[in-house]
């Protein structure tokens, strides 16, 4: 097992939650790796949650915050992918909310779901007492592509974007507050993440996640609350655009002139710690190249 000093307690704190619109909530990640930021959005009926935490001891947490906040009004949760620390708390929820998600992240979920508990409880003693208990729970209804929810005079739009970061990426919008909430599709001041593990997970796109961000930068919102990192305006989808459009771009001219992806990754690492020295997860640059070196035309 890794060494606890690795990561600190993957802990949500609900009591740092802030208002980014009337009737919707984000508790903030606090800086802390391997917490979401989680999105409680309200109506006159209904409220939804957006992302479980870590487990069900964070999910714990979030629901009774959830409950306490929704006041008597009908609870869903949707997750914004399968990853653990975003949907691996969904069993809290059980009887108590509506859970649902886009179907292919439901697959995402019964197929790898059990791979990735075993492999986070491997990341070192913070997590795996996070993830003690876990049981992987199916979403209560599911949707193709598309689904609108009606929590009461406030409409929230739930999108399958396509394979990108993960083959079952959602994103949330709520359109009457401009606000967007895209899950791992983007991250503040953070290197892309690319779950990039051959043999056992090569689902991660570059290149269709070029595209969902293209697309998500039309979408023009407000405010966009990335799976990690601060909540900013829509600036955030240009600077992940752009990184990954330049990644793409400097690791296939390496490609294209018979350069070993080795020297490859760490020439494409130096540019990209020169072009943001101050973003974090700089270990996930290498995975990236890779990716796209399999992508490579």
């Amino acid at each position: 097992m890794a060494s606890e000093s690795l990561f600190q307690e993957p802990v949500v704190e609900p009591g740092n939650a802030r208002e980014l619109a009337p009737d919707l909530i984000v508790i903030p990640d606090g800086g802390v790796e391997l917490v979401p930021n989680i999105g409680i959005i309200g109506g006159s009926h209904s409220v939804l949650v957006v992302d479980t935490g870590m487990g069900p001891r964070n999910a714990e947490k979030v629901l009774a915050f959830a409950a306490e906040y929704a006041k008597g009004r009908r609870l869903y949760l949707t997750t914004t992918h399968f990853h653990p620390e975003h949907a691996f708390g969904a069993q809290v929820f059980a009887g108590e909310a509506t859970y649902l998600v886009n179907s292919a992240q439901a697959a995402d979920l019964a197929h790898k779901g059990p791979g990735y508990l075993e492999m986070f409880r491997g990341l070192g003693a913070p997590v795996a007492r996070q993830l003690e208990g876990v049981e992987l729970v199916a979403p209560d209804e599911t949707y193709p592509e598309a689904r609108d929810l009606d929590l009461g005079g406030r409409i929230v739009q739930l999108r399958a974007t396509g394979r990108a970061h993960s083959k079952g990426d959602q994103v949330v919008t709520v359109p009457d507050a401009g606000v967007l909430f895209t899950g791992d599709l983007v991250e503040a001041g953070q290197f892309s993440i690319f779950p990039w593990f051959p043999p056992h997970d090569t689902d991660v796109s570059g290149l269709r996640w070029i595209e969902v961000m293209h697309r998500l930068i039309d979408t023009d919102p407000a405010l966009v609350v990335p799976g990690h990192g601060e909540t900013s305006g829509p600036q955030v989808l240009t600077d992940v655009r752009d990184y990954l459009e330049l990644l793409r771009d400097e690791t296939w001219i390496r490609r294209d002139s018979a350069v070993s992806e080795e020297t490859t990754a760490a020439e494409v690492k130096a540019l990209m710690l020169e072009r943001h020295p101050d973003w974090t997860g700089q270990e996930w640059i290498e995975n990236g190249v890779a990716c796209l070196c399999a992508e490579h035309a």
